[in-house]
C-alpha cells in the first residue's frame, strides 16, 4: 500500500454524509447533475480520486491505497460513518473501503461494477495512447481537440467526457490526468485484490445497467459472496454510464436507498 493522499473535493448540503466516487478518467464533477436535489437532505461530498481531477498524482493506484485516501478524507471532515456511492473504478474503491475500514461505512451503493477482475485493457490502452498522441501544441481550442480525436474515438459522448481532462494555462493545453501513470496502472485498476475477501453485511445496493455487460454471472456470484445482504437492481436498456444515461432512474434508486438506511 502506498502513502495516503489528501484528495481534492467539493461538498454541499447538510444531513447524513454521502461520498460519491467517480470512475476512470472522471472527477467529482461527474455527479453534479444528480446530486442537487439530494443536497437538500444530505451532506454530499464529491472527491476527485488520486490521479484524477484536482487531486495529487501518485504512481500507485491499488484499491487499498485509494480506499485509505477516502478514509483520510472522512477523518479530515471529522465524520464518523458515511454512505459511499461509487461508479465503476469508484465502486471498487468503495468496496475496498468496506474491507479495510468497515466500521466507517454506514451503507454502500455500487454502480455497474463487481468485485472481480476485468480485461478492458485493449479498449482503455487504446484510449490512453490516443490522448497521448494528440499534438497539444497544435491545438487552439477544445473544439479543435475534439475534431482531432474524432477518427480514433468516434463516439461524441466519450470524446466530450475525456476532454473534461484537457486544461489550458498560460503555457498552453495539457492533460490534468497523468496518462502515463494510468496506462501503467491499468492492470491494477482492472483487477480486484484476492486478499479483499471478507464478507460485509451492512446495507448495500448494487445497481447495474442491463445493457452494460459489466456485471455478468461471475460478478453476481462475487457480489453474493462478499456482500450477502446486498440488494441487486438492474436497469433495462441502460449501459455502463448509469447516472448519465438514466439520471432519473438513478436518482430514484439512490434516494430510495438513502432514505431507507438513514431513518
Amino acid at each position: 500500500m502506498s502513502e495516503t493522499l489528501d484528495l481534492a473535493f467539493q461538498h454541499e448540503g447538510d444531513g447524513p454524509p454521502v461520498i460519491m466516487l467517480h470512475g476512470l478518467y472522471g472527477s467529482g464533477n461527474n455527479w453534479r447533475g444528480v446530486t442537487g436535489e439530494l443536497a437538500r437532505h444530505y451532506h454530499i461530498i464529491r472527491p476527485d480520486l488520486r490521479n484524477h481531477g484536482s487531486s495529487p498524482h501518485h504512481p500507485a493506484m491499488d484499491y487499498p491505497s485509494m480506499a485509505e485516501d477516502v478514509v483520510r478524507l472522512i477523518d479530515r471532515l471529522a465524520l464518523e460513518r458515511v454512505t459511499l456511492v461509487g461508479h465503476s473504478m469508484g465502486g471498487k474503491v468503495a468496496m475496498a473501503m468496506a474491507q479495510i475500514a468497515p466500521a466507517r461505512l454506514a451503507g454502500l451503493m455500487v454502480v455497474d461494477i463487481a468485485p472481480v477482475s476485468y480485461d478492458h485493457s485493449q479498449e482503455h490502452g487504446r484510449l490512453i495512447k490516443t490522448l497521448q498522441a494528440l499534438e497539444l501544441s497544435a491545438i487552439d481550442s477544445r473544439q479543435a481537440a475534439d475534431r482531432a480525436l474524432a477518427s480514433a474515438i468516434p463516439q461524441p459522448a466519450i470524446r466530450q467526457f475525456l476532454l473534461t481532462n484537457l486544461q489550458r494555462d498560460k503555457n498552453g493545453w495539457s492533460w490534468r490526468i497523468p496518462l502515463a501513470i494510468l496506462g501503467e496502472q491499468l492492470p491494477v485498476i482492472q483487477s480486484w485484490p484476492a486478499d479483499l475477501d471478507q464478507p460485509w453485511t451492512g446495507p448495500a445496493c448494487f445497481l447495474h445497467g442491463e445493457a452494460s455487460g459489466y456485471v455478468q454471472e461471475e460478478g453476481q456470484q462475487a457480489i453474493e459472496r462478499l456482500f450477502p445482504d446486498a440488494t441487486r437492481v438492474g436497469l433495462p436498456g441502460v449501459g455502463h454510464w448509469v447516472h448519465a444515461e438514466a439520471p432519473d432512474a438513478f436518482k430514484d434508486q439512490l434516494q430510495s436507498f438513502l432514505s431507507h438506511n438513514n431513518h
